[in-house]
């Protein structure tokens, strides 16, 4: 007999305000933000905490983002951004400034560290804008939805990714966060969440991936296999058609997420990646596990997942899925602590947990 989900909330952190530009509110109530503690990946190479520390600022415009990182004393100063209201093209412009390094059209982190980004209460909305790391480090971005960045047509933002990062990337925590589309690439979207040269120790969690033609990415191409260390766990991805991820090289480990509606293939492990996949939950989708368009062959290590009406192709040259019954080619040793809740669980706990606007709820273990 299965007993009720238990949640908890993460503790709170008190918070002080200053000015940031225009869209910065002066007061901010206390504890009014939460960014708990970072898991996975993001927990290794030093950790994950982002902006702690540092003083908070409340921005109701990508103006005001960009103006809190070029205010701080340096591009190292921990700083926590909270966000209120739909931040979009109509009022993000670029800052200048010896900390920041920004751009009008997208959220910039770039040459910066120690920052969070957190959404107030039910979270901000970026509309048709995305969020941009490049040599960044220490990251957080929490609470947030992300919808119909483009890399084509009008507007367009990130190379139509909502989150991306590139190029010496460091020790990212995306958490309880909402990315979707409404199509692909057809229809000018890229990838939800995407991973290129050299990017490592992040972390996915609890958040919705949904209605993209691609999940995401590590590795722009069979030779960018510096990218790795990387976790998702207690997401759904929801009516995508490939990448949940796309794994070029590296080393990922997904535990506890649901997978729905997956529509072409899933997990893709290529180019010499190891995939640690765990107590995952897959329903109504094909090829969620496997190696997919190329004769470049990935590896995975299976366990307690459940495949609910999931359908498989035949191996072909460029085609090799790990179903009908999927079994282990490789060991993952996973150097940090957690828990796994069973699969069969996991639809209920990611349907109360993931997203934005949840309160930041987590769960405890039980089902």
């Amino acid at each position: 007999m299965k007993r009720p989900l238990s949640l908890r909330l993460h503790a709170a952190l008190a918070t002080m305000a200053i000015t940031a530009a225009t869209g910065a509110v002066l007061s901010i109530p206390e504890a009014s933000a939460a960014t708990g503690s970072a898991s996975g990946y993001a927990t290794q190479n030093g950790g994950t905490t982002g902006g702690a520390g540092g003083a908070t600022v409340r921005a109701t415009t990508g103006t005001a983002i960009h103006a809190a990182l070029c205010g701080r004393a340096s591009s190292s100063t921990p700083i926590t951004i909270e966000v209120q209201g739909t931040i979009n093209h109509g009022n993000t412009t670029k800052v200048s400034g010896a900390s920041c390094n920004t751009a009008a059209g997208v959220i910039e982190l770039k040459e910066v560290s120690n920052v969070t980004i957190i959404g107030v209460g039910s979270g901000a909305v970026f509309d048709q804008l995305g969020i941009h790391l490049r040599d960044a480090r220490n990251i957080i971005i929490q609470n947030v939805t992300i919808r119909n960045v483009k890399k084509s047509g009008s507007p367009t933002s990130n190379g139509g990714d909502a989150i991306g990062m590139e190029r010496n990337v460091r020790n990212v925590w995306v958490d309880h966060t909402t990315l979707e589309a409404s199509g692909g690439e057809a229809q000018g979207f890229d990838g939800l969440f995407d991973m290129k040269d050299n990017t490592q120790y992040v972390t996915l969690s609890y958040s919705i991936l949904r209605n993209s033609g691609r999940g995401g990415l590590v590795g722009s191409s069979e030779s960018d296999v510096s990218n790795s260390f990387i976790t998702y766990h207690h997401n759904r991805y929801e009516n995508i058609d490939s990448r949940t991820p796309l794994l070029r090289g590296g080393t990922a480990h997904m535990y506890n997420n649901h997978y729905v509606k997956l529509n072409e293939s899933g997990i893709n492990s290529r180019a010499g990646a190891k995939a640690k996949v765990d107590n995952n939950y897959f329903e109504d989708s094909k090829d969620v596990l496997g190696t997919f368009y190329t004769d470049a062959a990935g590896y995975w290590q299976v366990s307690g997942n459940i495949y609910d009406n999931v359908t498989w192709s035949s191996p072909g040259t460029e085609n090799h899925p790990a179903g009908p019954d999927p079994k282990s080619n490789t060991t993952v040793s996973i150097p940090y602590a957690h828990s796994l809740d069973a699969a069969a669980c996991v639809p209920n706990i990611v349907s109360r947990t993931a997203g934005a606007g949840k309160g930041l709820l987590v769960s405890d273990g039980r089902c």
